[in-house]
């Protein structure tokens, strides 16, 4: 046990931050090369089809195989194993911080506008949605590649 968790949250925290990656370096410049009403109608559906069991399993799992991690290595004496897990928790927290308070307000807004193809002016919802959104989710990219690091370093620590 104390062998295969630190790996699980090592896969799950590398899941979590390169979905983060792939929105900095792909999606989001993609899209950001779209018209307003394309854009638009392609976020909410991504906003929407986000939401599955295999996203589930990534975003709840990466902390939660951390936290583990960290209470298996601090209760067996694996100190320096822990201090990397609680870092990586840290850095996950932060991500959730910014997530919640930031990024799925904007998603929600970005729903409440409607259909893309009845907004009446779409540059104005692209505006108030997509630089902001844009900024910190590289911001929760830099953070969850810090976890990874910090869980791999935990792996490694003992």
């Amino acid at each position: 046990m104390l062998a295969l968790v630190p790996v699980l949250a090592a896969v799950l925290t590398g899941l979590f931050a390169g979905l983060f990656f792939a929105f900095s370096i792909a999606v989001m410049p993609g899209l950001g090369r779209a018209g307003d009403r394309a854009m638009i109608e392609a976020m909410q559906g991504v906003n929407v089809a986000i939401l599955n069991p295999w996203f589930a399993v990534v975003f709840v799992g990466a902390p939660v195989t951390v936290l583990a991690s960290l209470v298996l290595q601090a209760s067996t004496g694996h100190s320096g194993a822990a201090v990397w897990s609680a870092a990586a928790l840290a850095a996950l927290v932060a991500v959730y911080a910014v997530t919640f308070a930031v990024n799925v307000p904007r998603n929600n807004a970005l729903e409440r506008a409607g259909p893309a193809g009845r907004v009446d002016d779409p540059a104005a919802v692209r505006a108030r949605f997509e630089g902001v959104w844009v900024r910190w989710n590289h911001l929760r990219t830099l953070a969850s590649v810090a976890a990874l690091a910090c869980a791999v370093c935990a792996l490694t620590a003992h």
